[in-house]
Parts: C-alpha cells; structure tokens; sequence
C-alpha cells in the first residue's frame, strides 16, 4: 500500500498527517507515540513500547561494556 502524504506545519514545527487507514493498520489514535527507525529502504513507523526500547537500551549497554568478551564468544 502507497499513500501519499504533505508535510505541513503543525504550530512552530512540522509534521506528517497519517490517513486514518494507516493509524488503523498501525492500531495507534491521536496521542499515542511512535518509533520511528531508519532502514536500508527509508524509515519505519511503530507503535512505540516502553518496554521494548528498555530492553534494546540494555542489550546496546552489555554490547557496548563488553565488547571483547562478546567477540571471544563468537569465535
């Protein structure tokens, strides 16, 4: 599915108005937020979760503080 969509001016910023076919397949409303990722395609939308964005930061956290014995792990 293509929709096309303007970007407008929402008060002093910008913004992207969502048809209400997409909010529906997305399963968000007004005032719920979103995650939004950079992929090799472009960018996703998702409904953002608490908890998944916890559990990403923590698993970027071991990555990042113990690099070299994740890299003798994988050998």
């Amino acid at each position: 599915m293509t929709n096309k969509v303007r970007i407008t001016t929402i008060g002093t910023s910008v913004g992207v108005i969502l048809p209400k076919e997409i909010l529906a397949k997305l399963r968000v409303a007004k005032g719920d937020t979103l995650s939004v990722s950079e992929t090799p395609d472009g960018i996703e939308l998702r409904p953002y979760d608490d908890e998944f964005a916890e559990q990403m930061a923590i698993a970027e956290r071991v990555m990042r503080e113990d690099r070299d014995v994740l890299r003798k792990l994988a050998e």
